[in-house]
């Protein structure tokens, strides 16, 4: 017995030391323990992406434990094309997304009108995102995100907020890179916009920036 429980601590340590994808091959092989330390390794990134796609953090963990079991469940299908986290982050995504339609058809009824993205535009573009601290684009994104289609939000999401590349947001998405970047192109107005009329004050901070920088030196000619 001795040396089981020995042989088991060293099996526990080879896997917390394994990399992602040694732990997917680890799953292929019906290793329930790679599973147990995908989860611990995996499930809070997961449910920062995921809850910012369903929006509600009880429901993101829902999506999150289907995510694990599906994964248990596809454990011979690791596509050794993609990495691991793009395959895993493609998975869940995919769940979170059949979530939110579910749930949107249920409270389509209830949702309000989205007049303000009619009377958008060009001009909201003053307002530029990428002058915002990470911190702050997050929090504004949770709030604005309700707004914006879900291929878009999915893009914005995982460039903007995860910093994935195109490449691997593309995988994740299914789509071709430049449909990555067309997605991201149209969530950046549309959240341009809405920015304008929900937070104001970036506008005038920035207006405020302008002005400080083309004001005449003192005492010119």
């Amino acid at each position: 017995m001795p040396t089981l429980v020995y042989s088991a601590t060293r099996q526990r340590s080879s896997l917390a030391e394994a990399s992602d994808r040694e732990l997917l091959f680890a799953l292929g092989r019906d290793d329930e323990r790679a599973l147990a330390e995908l989860v611990a390794r995996k499930t809070r990134p997961l449910l920062q992406v995921v809850g910012r796609i369903v929006l509600d953090e009880e429901e993101a963990r829902d999506v999150v434990q289907v995510t694990f079991l599906r994964l248990w469940e596809h454990r011979d299908r690791f596509d050794e094309r993609f990495s691991p986290n793009t395959w895993i982050y493609r998975i869940a995504t995919n769940l979170a997304i059949d979530h939110w339609r579910s749930k949107r058809s249920r409270d389509r009824a209830q949702e309000p009108m989205r007049l303000h993205l009619v009377r958008s535009e060009e001009s909201a573009a003053e307002a530029d995102l990428s002058t915002l601290e990470g911190r702050e684009v997050a929090r504004i994104f949770d709030e604005l995100a309700r707004e914006l289609p879900e291929r878009q939000r999915l893009v914005f999401l995982l460039r903007e907020v995860e910093g994935l590349s195109s490449a691997e947001v593309a995988a994740i998405a299914g789509c071709e890179e430049s449909t990555v970047r067309n997605h991201l192109f149209n969530a950046r107005k549309h959240l341009r916009a809405m920015l304008l009329e929900r937070f104001p004050e970036y506008a005038r901070r920035r207006v405020a920036r302008a002005g400080r920088a083309t004001a005449p030196g003192e005492g010119g000619a």
